[in-house]
């Protein structure tokens, strides 16, 4: 998921295996045993957020999967505040 959101934008990969380390540290310090999905898609959300908009907001369009076009604008105004 991460890289389908991240194609033909100025990451590299070495960033996104930067970020996929970073959620497997965070999950596994986070939880025991099994982690939730929704988890990890959160804190891929959230680590995408910070190195790429346009990539978050692929990505959360997939992961939360946006109804309509309304979802998609709501999205990009919590991403501009």
């Amino acid at each position: 998921g991460i890289q389908k959101a991240c194609e033909k934008r100025p990451v590299s990969s070495a960033q996104m295996d930067e970020m996929v380390s970073d959620v497997e540290r965070l999950a596994h310090d986070r939880w025991d045993r099994e982690v939730p999905s929704s988890a990890i898609g959160e804190l891929i959300m959230e680590k995408l957020h910070g190195v790429d908009e346009v990539a978050y907001v692929r990505f959360a369009s997939v992961y939360r999967q946006f109804r309509d076009i309304g979802d998609f604008i709501d999205e990009v105004k919590r991403l501009i505040k």
